[in-house]
């Protein structure tokens, strides 16, 4: 009796164990990113004294604010198992055209006209390429590799290969100015992550977007319009990628048909680490948000720091990779 007491004692205890480890594991799936991102912030603010300043923060939130909807952006098409490479390219299309719209000293009406038609040329270019990939059955990889050649080749002919200097006080502010205290980048990053963050977990369209990244082919037999969700995705993806290439333009007041080059990269590397499976159906727009601000305030006490931009792209490297192997461990 006293040894089934026992055996039973030991049963309970290791059962209690395995709770609490299912338990610690839980806490550090949902909050880790969090965690990562303070204890960052905690070493940075001990190494340097500068980095906590108001003037720092809001130069790193100014900074990330770009990159941020982009990231947002292929955060969707991702969900769907696909990849966009083009936005960097997009990015400077849309730049351009804008730029060519507001030379000398713009009204407000037609800075307007110039954002929307950089948006519309950055949403029209990556509908096509969902286009490719959803009718046509071309890899996103492929489709989009070569939208990005093409976007490059129409920036570089539409302005001749040379920048556009941009004078307009009015649009300048979208990249430079302040609402309040806070950047005007950041204030319009912050609504695009609300109006996609609603656009996924409230609406049927978002929902889809989860089905179709999860199993396209239960999501298909169930009545999703596969292909019209997916070229959705890529038109919302360019939408935002044209904003983000309208307020690059701003913030450096020009168009430039190189510009952009690199950011597709950030962008994957935010949303990857942000905990969105490359494989589809998994993520959240708050955990690119985190994959960001991880990526602006490394980047930003690596300058602070004054480590050398080579060692910079070895270390950013380095954390895509790490990522993407969790998420294939968490896959399994």
């Amino acid at each position: 009796m006293r040894e089934l007491l026992k055996e039973s004692t030991i049963v309970s205890k290791s059962g209690a164990i395995a709770i609490k480890g299912r338990y610690s594991t839980q806490i550090l799936h949902k909050y880790g990113l969090i965690l990562i991102l303070l204890l960052t912030v905690l070493i940075l603010s001990f190494i340097s004294e500068t980095f906590l300043t108001w003037t720092n923060l809001m130069n790193v939130l100014r900074q990330v604010s770009i990159n941020g909807i982009l990231a947002v952006g292929m955060t969707l098409v991702i969900l769907t198992a696909g990849i966009d490479l083009s936005i960097g390219s997009l990015m400077a299309v849309s730049g351009v055209i804008a730029a060519s719209m507001v030379q000398g000293d713009s009204g407000f009406g037609l800075i307007l006209l110039a954002v929307l038609a950089g948006m519309a040329a950055g949403g029209a270019l990556s509908g096509i390429s969902g286009t490719m990939s959803a009718k046509l059955n071309v890899a996103p990889f492929i489709a989009t590799l070569a939208m990005m050649t093409v976007a490059r080749g129409l920036a570089l002919i539409y302005t001749n290969g040379r920048p556009m200097v941009v004078e307009s006080k009015t649009f300048l502010a979208l990249g430079q100015g302040y609402i309040g205290p806070i950047p005007t980048p950041v204030v319009i990053f912050a609504v695009v992550c609300v109006v996609i963050g609603v656009l996924l977990n409230m609406t049927k369209f978002g929902r889809y977007i989860y089905a179709i990244g999860g199993n396209e082919s239960a999501a298909k037999a169930s009545g999703v319009n596969v292909n019209r969700v997916k070229i959705g995705v890529y038109l919302i993806n360019g939408l935002l990628a044209g904003l983000a290439g309208v307020l690059l333009a701003s913030r450096i007041s020009s168009g430039q048909p190189n510009s952009g080059m690199g950011y597709e990269l950030d962008a994957i590397a935010a949303v990857v680490i942000g905990g969105t499976s490359l494989f589809g159906g998994v993520g959240t727009i708050t955990g690119t948000i985190v994959g960001v601000l991880i990526i602006g305030v490394i980047n930003n006490g690596l300058n602070l720091l004054d480590v050398s931009s080579y060692y910079q792209q070895i270390i950013k490297g380095l954390i895509i990779a790490i990522a993407v192997i969790l998420d294939q461990r968490s896959k399994r």
